[in-house]
């Protein structure tokens, strides 16, 4: 059964980075399209970054393009979101999945499995 283990929350100053992993037990990330999603306190999971199975083709929401990156490293078995130039507003909780498809656009919630626990992330002065 695949496992997924978020790390790399914490709390940074506005303008900061932060580099997320997605680290797996169970089953291969090379070969699995992987999304990160982030959740608002009393909102819903929304997806903000993916990574097409076994590329390195990646798909962005609109408030994350040009300032998180997602790559994976098959050695480690591990998928990264390269965080800059932070916002306040991009406090949540982040989370991992393994998707069905790669859709080309943010993923889907509805279309992801194998949910990690998450990672906070606070960006605050």
């Amino acid at each position: 059964q695949l496992l997924l283990v978020e790390s790399g929350g914490g709390l940074v100053q506005p303008g900061g980075s932060l580099r997320l992993s997605c680290s797996a037990s169970g089953g291969s990330l090379g070969s699995a399209t992987v999304g990160w999603f982030r959740q608002f306190p009393a909102k819903e999971r929304v997806g903000i970054a993916s990574i097409m199975a076994g590329g390195t083709t990646a798909a962005y929401a609109d408030s994350v393009k040009g300032r998180f990156t997602i790559s994976r490293d098959i050695a480690t078995n591990t998928v990264y979101l390269q965080m800059n130039s932070l916002k306040p507003q991009d406090t949540a909780v982040y989370y991992c999945a393994v998707g069905r498809f790669f859709s080309g656009t943010a993923p889907d919630p509805g279309d992801y499995g194998s949910w990690g626990q998450g990672t906070q992330v606070t960006v605050s002065s």
